[in-house]
């Protein structure tokens, strides 16, 4: 008699949130089972790559991620359009570093003239980031918010402190935003209730449930991201059916093992397909564990990502 796999049937579905406006918007979300499980339910839209764009040239990069942007590290409207041309890249992810009140602490007002450039320049959905300072981040989203209305973005990180604010803004101007709590599903949950009854409808929510790198934190992140996914579909809890997203590609590369140079550990072997694989590997991880949207740095590790997507889905 021939083996018979068991299959899990499921009660819930992530809801699907719709990115950007115009022809290229993307939808994430709108599974019945868990990652690439298609034996037992639907996975409508594969998982979308972002690719970082910085507000100003980085400076703790290592040599392999500035070399595909050398040319561009400078302006962050030909950065966006190289990712998006030349890349492929599924949508944008401008990162407002420079906002941070402990570094350049640039302005609002100059956050949203830079935003609103990229958002006009490209035709894929843009995320947009803030530094991680609460109340800086407060005020530059709410001026992105506006100088970017009927963009449809994504702004993030909405947290606990900010919340207000910030999804205020998101439904005043039409956008989206990823609510940010750190690695912890009760508070994931609880910034989504607390985001939705300030009345930004649940269909505009991204959760971003904190992201670690392979070998700093990756197998902690999995598992409250994919207890999130099982409350989702097989408790049809509706404050944790929202799409993921996962910002690893700062992560990926801060971890010593991707950006230490081949000179400094031989033994190592070559520094660049080494942190492209870091980054590659956390990818995949994150994405088995439930995550709508990748933000990452480098092409190469891009496109393993996007191969391995391709086999598990049977393309």
């Amino acid at each position: 008699m021939a083996f018979q796999a068991p299959i899990d049937e499921y009660n819930g579905k992530i809801r699907e949130v719709t990115l950007g406006a115009g022809e290229r918007k993307i939808t994430v979300g709108g599974e019945t089972a868990l990652p690439f499980y298609l034996f037992e339910g639907e996975m409508p839209h594969l998982p979308a790559i972002a690719f970082e764009v910085y507000d100003a040239p980085p400076s703790d990069w290592p040599e392999a991620c500035v070399e595909p942007y050398k040319d561009v590290l400078g302006d962050p409207v030909r950065w966006a359009l190289k990712c998006q041309d030349e890349y492929k890249a599924d949508m944008i992810c401008l990162q407002l570093q420079s906002t941070n009140p402990t570094g350049e602490n640039r302005s609002a007002e100059e956050a949203a003239r830079t935003t609103k450039a990229v958002a006009d320049a490209i035709s894929i959905p843009l995320i947009v980031y803030g530094s991680g300072s609460v109340e800086k981040d407060a005020e530059v989203l709410t001026k992105v918010a506006e100088a970017c209305q009927g963009k449809d973005v994504l702004l993030g990180p909405i947290e606990e402190d900010n919340y207000k604010t910030i999804a205020a803004a998101a439904m005043g101007f039409g956008h989206n935003g990823a609510a940010h709590s750190p690695v912890d599903v009760n508070m994931a949950k609880q910034l989504n209730i607390l985001v939705t009854q300030l009345g930004l409808d649940p269909s505009r929510v991204i959760v971003d449930p904190t992201t670690g790198a392979l070998g700093y934190g990756l197998e902690y992140c999995f598992s409250v991201m994919e207890r999130l996914r099982l409350a989702a579909l097989t408790q049809n809890d509706s404050m944790t059916q929202m799409p993921i997203i996962s910002n690893l590609g700062k992560e990926a590369w801060k971890a010593k093992e991707a950006k230490t140079s081949t000179e400094a550990e031989p033994s190592w072997g070559d520094a660049e397909k080494r942190g492209i694989l870091w980054e590659a590997l956390t990818a995949v991880a994150l994405i088995m564990a439930g995550s709508d949207i990748l933000i990452m740095r480098h092409p190469k590790a891009a496109e393993l990502v996007r191969k391995t997507v391709n086999m598990l889905k049977g393309a």
